[in-house]
């Protein structure tokens, strides 16, 4: 249910990112989902893929400093309130929200998904799911 995600330290230049990227495609992994957070000198690269073992092995390769941490990834219903549903969910089971990014997945409904760092990612999941939130698999994703 939990899912991998790689974190990659980046310089904020030009280029920086077609770099990195062209290291995980051009070793025949898949980037499923990306977000970038930024800040004068630096920046933190957040990727879901299909093989993250296989993309951070390429990327230590090639002098990347990564990390992996577990996210939770779910479906929010397309309707007016639903992301707002989904944090009171979480803010009433006491857990925080530490950060989110969506994507759409091609052949999945073409629904947007939401990756989430939460500070309980189990209980996270558990409480989603008892209301009625779709928790994506690993398996969809990696």
């Amino acid at each position: 249910m939990l899912i991998k995600q790689i974190s990659v330290f980046i310089e904020n230049k030009k280029g920086h990112l077609a770099t990195i990227t062209g290291v995980v495609s051009g070793g025949g992994v898949n980037i499923r989902a990306i977000s970038v957070f930024d800040s004068s000198e630096f920046g933190i690269l957040r990727m879901v893929v299909d093989d993250p073992y296989k993309a951070v092995d390429l990327l230590k390769e090639a002098g990347h400093v990564t990390r992996v941490v577990d996210v939770l990834a779910v479906e929010p219903e397309d309707k007016l309130g639903a992301m707002h549903e989904i944090f009171r969910i979480l803010a009433d089971a006491d857990i925080n929200v530490e950060y989110v990014y969506s994507f759409v997945m091609r052949g999945q409904g073409e629904m947007p998904q939401v990756i989430m760092k939460t500070s309980d990612l189990e209980r996270a999941a558990s409480v989603l799911k008892a209301a009625g939130v779709v928790v994506i698999p690993k398996e969809m994703l990696q």
